[in-house]
C-alpha cells in the first residue's frame, strides 16, 4: 500500500479566518442616519434643479 503524503488540518479552526473577532471600527452609522442623510442630499438636488440657475445666476 502507498503511504498517506497529505497534510491534516486541524479539526477546530480549519483555515478559517473570523475578521469581525479582530477588528471593531471606531465609526459606528445607524441605518436611519444613513436614510436622513440620503433624503436631504435628495431634496437638495431637487431644489438645485428647480431654482439653481436663478440661485448661483447661471
Amino acid at each position: 500500500m502507498a503511504k498517506d503524503n497529505r497534510i491534516n488540518m486541524p479539526s477546530g479552526i480549519g483555515g478559517l479566518v473570523r475578521y469581525f473577532d479582530e477588528y471593531k471600527s471606531k465609526i459606528e452609522i445607524k441605518p436611519g442616519h444613513v436614510l436622513v442623510a440620503i433624503g436631504l442630499i435628495i431634496f437638495l438636488m431637487i431644489l438645485l434643479n428647480m431654482f439653481g440657475n436663478s440661485w448661483l445666476g447661471i
